[in-house]
């Protein structure tokens, strides 16, 4: 409860701020008569121009987003079910059948999303877009974890996963999951680009100087802190409910944590976005993306400091597999976190060049 008192605190102070400054700056923007007036200006204003520019790898971008749509539907879903109390704690293959069907199920937005935002960037390659969103992510996930069944395999344990569901696992992906995200990609390309509520200049603005601060490594790096510590004492329950046989009960607070987790994602990158803007750097569509995505390095860390302190694990095979796994579950942290952030900036960024008068 204390943390997210804090968490909520904090995330007021943000919006407060936010609305505040933003109120005042556009109240002055749309204030002003003379093209003077608006030559004298400085800040998000002046980028109005490239702020919808197309960004680099825009490819690769559109492809993580439509793989963290289909996990953050996947996880809100999984989350809802297990809150009513469909999914027993008891039974604990439950919840990961259950993400696993749901993520299968969900090809069709993944898809969509994909094909509608590289559309929208302006890419022409919607084959490999779609080839991408449908085994790049989830073909990533899948070789680590075949890898880790092979490690369990060759040690001769119980917890190794039977040939006949390998093989199910991947008819599911192959025969449900790929042909549902060709679908929705099918409907994100026939679908116009998404209209932006200013027009992008053809010559690139020249971006001036930054300061250490508006740089975007030390940005991205504070960007994931407000995030985490409002997961992390959930985190080492989870992490004590899969390696140390505790069972997991907390379904109810966890969904709360997981809504906090959302608005602190949107609320720090908007806020960190807004700064970037204001010093006259456009590249906001990967940044916002890292921003909220690096959380996951901080939940990697702390995954490892769980290992040193709490578990006592000797063997090859068991430390390579707690590795494993715990890459799986950042790999998709990051792709979770990171398409919260993208899609706050993006509707944040939408919403304020559309209110303010340009000439």
């Amino acid at each position: 409860m204390n943390s997210l008192v804090i968490v909520l605190f904090l995330s007021g102070m943000v919006a407060m701020i936010m609305l505040r400054t933003l109120h005042k700056d556009i109240a002055r923007y749309n204030q002003m008569d003379s093209v003077e007036d608006a030559q004298e200006e400085f800040g998000w204003k002046l980028v109005h121009g490239d702020v919808f520019r197309p960004p680099r790898k825009g490819m690769l971008l559109s492809v993580f987003l439509g793989s963290g749509t289909q996990i953050f539907i996947m996880t809100f879903v999984t989350l809802f079910f297990a809150c009513l109390g469909f999914l027993s704690p008891a039974n604990r293959g439950a919840l990961m059948t259950c993400a696993v069907v749901l993520w299968v199920l969900l090809g069709t937005p993944a898809g969509y999303v994909a094909a509608r935002l590289y559309k929208s960037f302006g890419g022409e390659k919607w084959k490999t877009n779609v080839l991408l969103t449908a085994f790049l992510c989830p073909g990533v996930v899948f070789a680590d974890f075949f890898v880790m069944n092979l490690i369990l395999w060759g040690e001769g344990s119980s917890a190794a996963m039977p040939f006949g569901t390998l093989v199910a696992i991947l008819a599911l992906w192959f025969c449900i999951s790929v042909p549902l995200t060709f679908i929705g990609a099918y409907f994100g390309f026939k679908k116009a680009g998404i209209e932006h509520p200013v027009r992008t200049n053809q010559i690139p603005r020249q971006i001036p100087e930054q300061s250490f601060y508006t740089k975007p490594f030390p940005g991205i790096v504070m960007g994931g802190i407000l995030p985490f510590g409002c997961i992390f004492i959930q985190l080492f329950f989870i992490l004590n409910s899969i390696w140390s046989h505790q069972m997991y009960y907390m379904f109810g607070f966890l969904f709360l944590v997981f809504i906090i987790l959302v608005i602190t994602c949107s609320e720090a990158t908007i806020l960190l976005c807004y700064f970037h803007l204001c010093a006259e750097d456009y590249h906001w569509q990967w940044r916002s993306f890292l921003t909220s995505g690096f959380t996951a390095v901080y939940f990697l860390v702390y995954a490892i400091h769980y290992f040193f302190s709490k578990l006592q694990i000797t063997g090859l095979a068991s430390t390579i597999l707690y590795f494993g796994y715990t890459m799986i579950m950042a790999l998709i942290f990051f792709l979770f976190t990171g398409t919260i952030g993208f899609f706050a900036c993006f509707w944040f960024v939408t919403k304020i060049y559309s209110v303010v008068k340009v000439d």
